[in-house]
């Protein structure tokens, strides 16, 4: 069985800066990519950055120059620095990990940016 577990969203002004974790364990043979999507109210789940295990990643354009993703992989977590943040970045934002042949998600993790 894998776990996933998040933490870091909370609330903060515009401008501001969150930091999000994500840690995968269980019974873990081989980790592929990890990422985070995030979800506003009313909308479709989006995908705002992935990290390959080699460190390669991928950014929405609406986030590119704002938001870095990283992991370490000795211990299957990845983290989000989000900074200068905008009221539209307001969403749960949840993790996933492709491990093995399945793909697990995290819990979600609340981040509301007031303007």
């Amino acid at each position: 069985q894998v776990h996933m577990v998040e933490s870091g969203g909370g609330l903060v002004q515009a401008g501001g800066s969150l930091r999000l974790s994500c840690a995968a364990s269980g019974s873990i043979s081989t980790v592929n990519n990890m990422g985070w999507f995030r979800q506003a109210p009313g909308k479709q789940r989006d995908l705002v950055a992935r990290i390959s295990t080699g460190g390669f990643t991928y950014y929405a354009d609406s986030v590119k120059g704002r938001f870095a993703i990283s992991r370490d992989n000795a211990k299957n977590t990845i983290f989000l620095e989000m900074n200068s943040l905008r009221p539209e970045d307001t969403a749960v934002y949840y993790c996933y990990a492709n491990i093995d042949i399945r793909q697990y998600w995290g819990q979600g993790t609340q981040v509301t940016v007031s303007s």
